[in-house]
């Protein structure tokens, strides 16, 4: 373990801040000392070692993770008059960043298993009437499970779109080896409290080995300067400040750690689920490594079981319990998508972060018997 737990009295984010305690302060009594607050050395360090970390490239800091799509499709030109395909079963930030680029979101199907975009849904779109316009498809490797790659870039390359991901949920994962953010033209993450590498707010970055893309995105982030004071672009005001990266530094070098944990508390409970009758413990594609931002099981009786698991005192969800094509905001309802709308009935999050103890899970695992044991 990573650190002590006390089953659910100290929840992560909170157990994380605890563990780095003392650098966080260091960083944040040096920025403060600094008198440097926006877009000066933490961010610059920031954004050499994400890049770093992932392999190389470019790391573009920005404010948050909606930011960072929005800003990585302007980049790329692609606005108003054009489409972009997007999981329908994702977080509704992703479609937010797609229209805020000016562009239309087009939904798609998932995979049944992983809960990511569907490489035959996606074909079928864009040989459709409704695909027309389609100029690129943002994967969202949701739950930090990397989607079939290799089959959606066949689909894009056959289609002329570009593929982008959108990393937010899998700071960590490896799809092939290869960490997820390098796998397209372009990838957004976001630093949100509760991420895997996670801020102490709202923080963002487009990563992109496409050296004009990322000078573009430093543009837009900015009000479009090329120089202070001049704007040649459109921009906005999406700047990553430098407390978040100062303390996005000293998480950094935790990130593979915690990650790791995050696989063994996964291992545990698929090893303590076999068998069970109530629910379904998530798969993992061959050649992917699970970054487990969630832990993620079926059950057939959601409703019921989280209501149980709840009065038990132990911290569950559905996410996302309204798929983003039966969302008002995003155009109204589109039946033909099966298994978006099955994935939002039946999905539960379990406690995963890499202060869960054994113990802890073991509370689970009895709270899931006691159910079974009631529900027969």
């Amino acid at each position: 373990m990573l650190g002590p737990s006390n089953h659910w009295s100290l929840l992560y984010p909170q157990a994380d801040q605890r563990r780095h305690e003392t650098a966080l302060r260091q960083a944040m009594d040096r920025v403060s000392a600094s008198g440097s607050y926006i877009l000066g050395a933490e961010v610059t360090a920031f954004e050499a070692e994400f890049a770093a970390y992932l392999g190389g490239g470019q790391a573009v800091g920005v404010a948050n993770g909606t930011d960072a799509i929005e800003l990585m499709l302007r980049g790329l030109g692609i606005g108003a008059g054009s489409k972009v395909a997007v999981p329908s079963f994702a977080p509704s930030a992703v479609a937010a960043g797609v229209m805020r680029s000016g562009a239309v979101p087009e939904f798609v199907d998932i995979e049944p298993g992983t809960f990511t975009l569907c490489p035959e849904a996606l074909d079928e779109l864009l040989r459709s009437f409704r695909g027309r316009g389609v100029r690129a498809a943002v994967v969202v490797h949701l739950y930090g499970h990397p989607a079939d790659w290799a089959n959606l870039q066949r689909v894009a390359n056959e289609h002329g779109i570009e593929l982008l991901e959108d990393c937010a949920q899998a700071h960590g994962a490896l799809w092939h080896g290869q960490p997820a953010g390098t796998l397209g033209r372009a990838a957004a993450f976001s630093f949100y409290p509760t991420k895997n590498l996670a801020a102490l707010g709202d923080a963002g970055a487009v990563v992109t080995k496409d050296a004009e893309l990322a000078e573009w995105v430093r543009e837009l982030r900015q009000y479009g300067w090329k120089e202070r004071h001049v704007s040649v672009h459109a921009g906005v005001n999406s700047r990553l400040d430098e407390l978040q990266a100062a303390v996005l530094r000293v998480k950094l070098g935790a990130l593979n750690e915690s990650v790791l944990q995050r696989r063994r508390l996964a291992a545990t409970y698929d090893a303590r689920l076999v068998g069970s009758r109530t629910v379904e413990a998530p798969m993992v594609r061959g050649g992917c490594e699970h970054a487990y931002h969630q832990y993620v099981v079926r059950c057939a009786r959601r409703d019921a079981l989280m209501q149980h698991l709840l009065r038990a005192g132990i911290p569950v969800a559905a996410l996302y319990p309204v798929p983003l094509h039966r969302q008002g905001a995003f155009g109204g309802e589109n039946e033909l998508l099966l298994e978006c709308d099955r994935a939002a009935a039946a999905v539960l999050t379990l406690p995963m972060h890499p202060y869960v103890s054994e113990e802890a899970v073991e509370e689970v695992i009895e709270a899931l018997k006691r159910f079974e044991h009631e529900s027969s």
